[in-house]
């Protein structure tokens, strides 16, 4: 494997994990924030939606966002580097 094909990997794999950590803040903070902050999470934002049931699906929608992060970079960088990289290697 060449020092280009490595480079791309560990920037890939920086952009996977600093995204799998923003889901897994996300995930935990709510779950904390259920086992933690009951009385917060259970303030009524509307009549029948509880700040709790929001900030769930905020946590849903963010991990919407993260993946979406991930398929921009992926396109923009990773894909057109390993291009980049497949015809300079083939010609």
């Amino acid at each position: 494997m060449n020092d280009d094909i490595r480079a791309l990997a560990r920037a890939r794999w920086r952009v996977a994990i600093g995204l799998s950590a923003a889901v897994f803040a996300l995930y935990f903070g709510f779950i904390f924030a259920v086992a933690f902050a009951k009385e917060a999470i259970a303030a009524q934002v509307v009549p029948g939606v509880s700040l709790g049931i929001v900030i769930g699906a905020l946590v849903i929608v963010g991990a919407w966002i993260t993946t979406w992060i991930y398929v921009v970079w992926a396109n923009r960088h990773f894909d057109t580097g390993l291009k980049a990289i497949n015809e300079k290697t083939h010609g």
